[in-house]
């Protein structure tokens, strides 16, 4: 609080002296007496912290506004600047898909004239995704007949004896079917599913053990590999029929799971004399160029 001032001031009081022939004269006395007069006044602390605090105010204010407009300043430049790459980014996959598309067509004409170069060679088309020619030989196979690497393989669908079948293969300058690798053993059984109708539908290759009981040898008179054996379960078992109708056993081979091999195991010793559809074989006519896969 703002002390009071302190004012002073003169009081002055007449007193009369009484005579009879007297006058009166005033005598006077002077008294002082302090009157404290309180006056309100602002305090220099107040007087001069109001316009600093008015100041400050105003100044922080001020301030927060300039750092709200800084932020979003910076995030408009950010967003322009992600704005921008996105454009350039979406522009140069654009023109990448274009190569691509270009590269496609160039691709789809280089084969489509290697093809159109092939159908007088041969009639299966390449099921590899990317075909290679080389000055090579390529295979032909006949009508009814199915390519396959080299070889060319005649499904028939009549059934026959084990050696009837073998004649039939013959009479179409081919013989009953040896397999040499596990890949030939690949295409045959898998191509089986899609022939055989029931699950006793097999068919004769060209593998028996007539000439010697336990000898499997091949139509070639090749003995069988027993690295390269593909024999289902406990076969072979030489089996002789219920009642020894057959005394010589099962000489001949059979080969077929309609719903899959476990393992490419689908062969079956059987009797020879029973009629089943057979597998016949023969190299392919060669030409010229050779469509390969890497």
């Amino acid at each position: 609080m703002p002390e009071a001032e302190v004012v002073y001031s003169d009081v002055k009081f007449a007193r009369g002296k009484k005579g009879a022939n007297e006058a009166v004269t005033p005598s006077t006395d002077s008294t002082y007496s302090e009157i404290k007069i309180s006056k309100t006044q602002p305090s220099t602390a107040e007087l001069s912290d109001s316009p600093q605090q008015a100041v400050v105010s105003k100044g922080s204010k001020v301030t927060s506004e300039r750092v709200v407009l800084m932020v979003l300043s910076v995030l408009l430049a950010a967003a322009l600047i992600a704005l921008c790459f996105t454009t350039f980014d979406k522009s140069r996959t654009n023109q990448e898909l274009e190569n691509l598309k270009l590269e496609k067509t160039k691709c789809e004409s280089n084969l489509t004239e290697t093809l159109s170069k092939m159908k007088s060679c041969s009639t299966v088309q390449p099921t590899c995704p990317v075909p290679k020619v080389i000055n090579d030989s390529c295979y032909k196979c006949e009508e009814g007949w199915e390519q396959h690497g080299e070889k060319c393989y005649n499904f028939s669908i009549s059934k026959s004896s084990w050696k009837q079948s073998r004649d039939e293969c013959r009479a179409k300058e081919g013989d009953l079917v040896k397999i040499d690798s596990r890949e030939e053993q690949t295409f045959l059984e898998r191509r089986l599913r899609d022939l055989m109708t029931e699950d006793e539908d097999k068919f004769w290759i060209g593998l028996t053990d007539s000439a010697v009981e336990g000898r499997w040898v091949w139509v070639d008179r090749s003995s069988l590999n027993e690295s390269l054996v593909f024999w289902s379960g406990n076969e072979p078992d030489n089996w002789t029929g219920k009642k020894d109708e057959h005394p010589e056993g099962e000489d001949c081979v059979r080969i077929g799971e309609k719903g899959g091999a476990n393992e490419l195991k689908c062969w079956f010793d059987a009797f020879c004399s029973e009629p089943h559809r057979s597998i016949c074989e023969k190299a392919g006519v060669t030409g010229k160029p050779k469509i390969t896969c890497d």
